[in-house]
């Protein structure tokens, strides 16, 4: 059995243990052998998340010391056809090597065991706490740094397009629950419509220079977590990072201000918000990419506010036909086709608000 480095003082191991939901301490077990072998097996504690709207998630850890948890993420039924788990094995442990995630301990037939990240995630009123957003900002040019060839340049690809159009080829013909089928018919757009909507969005977004870099891709709230005892923010959950226009990941993560159990999209940041938090974030770009943050110029902001904004509709699209795969595949009690509707909603409404911004003139 192959072992490799995860991080400086962890290793990975594969496995071909199958993790059954109905039972899950069994499996656990077989993988924790293989990942904590000075642990006492009789002496498990278990804890369960709800937080994953992709995965089923639940911790392991010594009922004598509660804090040292290994993180089980149990992969989402059919996720193979959205996430590629050998890209992402892959990426995890390219970060975890860097410090930019918690160890890989091990893949299995059907999940992942990493370590835990010590904090809370954000909330809807935290996200917007200047003390906070300074930090998110920071992990997040600390994140777009990574690969010293893809700071400054749009020679590398974004695979945005691409990760889209996979996920309109998987869109379902319909739907068996005739109540599912009735809202699939009413309120989601057309195959040839989303088409339509991506093709337009690609001449937008080509415009717009926005440098390519290493991305989240899925910073919703619960994927950050704040540490209040370090004061420090840490990123989870990378199964859809890729290469992808910088803008993205932050209007991506705008969007996630309106949350995802309730989602209101009246939460998505003022313009006046948006301008503090980007000049945050240029501030650590600059000085990350060897110049002076006090050289970020009201022009810096303004491009990025309108690159950001138009990134923002794309971020709608791309997670409106997950919403839709997911309402076909997943198990998780969750309505993905009443959250697609909203996120193609909100799509519709800033459409012609957001592609109507143009970049400031010396910039064009």
């Amino acid at each position: 059995m192959k072992r490799v480095r995860s991080s400086k003082n962890e290793e990975f191991v594969p496995s071909e243990t199958v993790i059954d939901l109905t039972c899950v301490d069994q499996g656990a077990k077989e993988v924790l052998k293989l990942i904590k072998p000075l642990w006492n097996l009789d002496n498990i504690g278990i804890k369960h998340f709800s937080e994953g709207i992709t995965n089923k998630l639940f911790g392991c850890f010594q009922k004598d010391n509660p804090d040292d948890i290994v993180m089980f993420r149990i992969f989402g039924e059919k996720t193979e056809l959205i996430i590629d788990r050998n890209a992402e094995k892959d990426t995890f442990l390219k970060l975890s090597k860097i410090g930019c995630s918690p160890p890989l301990y091990c893949v299995f037939k059907n999940g992942m065991a990493y370590g835990f990240v010590k904090g809370s995630p954000l909330l809807l009123k935290s996200v917007q706490d200047e003390k906070i957003y300074r930090q998110v900002a920071k992990e997040m040019v600390k994140l777009h740094t990574i690969d010293a060839h893809t700071n400054l340049t749009t020679n590398q690809k974004s695979y945005l397009y691409t990760k889209t159009e996979n996920f309109i080829e998987l869109l379902p013909p319909s739907f068996e629950n005739p109540a599912q089928q009735e809202r699939y018919l009413k309120f989601i757009p057309k195959k040839d419509e989303l088409i339509a909507e991506l093709e337009l969005l690609r001449s937008h977004l080509d415009a717009l220079n926005s440098p390519v870099v290493f991305c989240h891709n899925d910073l919703l709230l619960n994927n950050i977590i704040y540490d209040s005892e370090t004061d420090k923010i840490g990123f989870i959950d990378y199964e859809y990072a890729f290469n992808n226009f910088q803008a993205f990941d932050i209007g991506d993560h705008f969007c996630e201000f309106a949350g995802v159990d309730e989602v209101d999209y009246n939460l998505y940041p003022k313009k006046e918000f948006q301008l503090k938090w980007l000049r945050a974030y240029l501030e650590y770009w600059f000085e990350a990419t060897d110049r002076k943050p006090s050289d970020v110029t009201v022009t810096d902001v303004e491009r990025l506010y309108v690159q950001v904004n138009k990134c923002a509709l794309a971020a709608h699209l791309f997670w409106g036909i997950w919403g839709i795969i997911q309402a076909k595949n997943s198990t998780i009690d969750f309505d993905f086709l009443e959250y697609a509707q909203l996120r193609f909603g909100e799509y519709f409404k800033r459409k012609e608000e957001f592609l109507s911004l143009t970049l400031p003139d010396s910039l064009l």
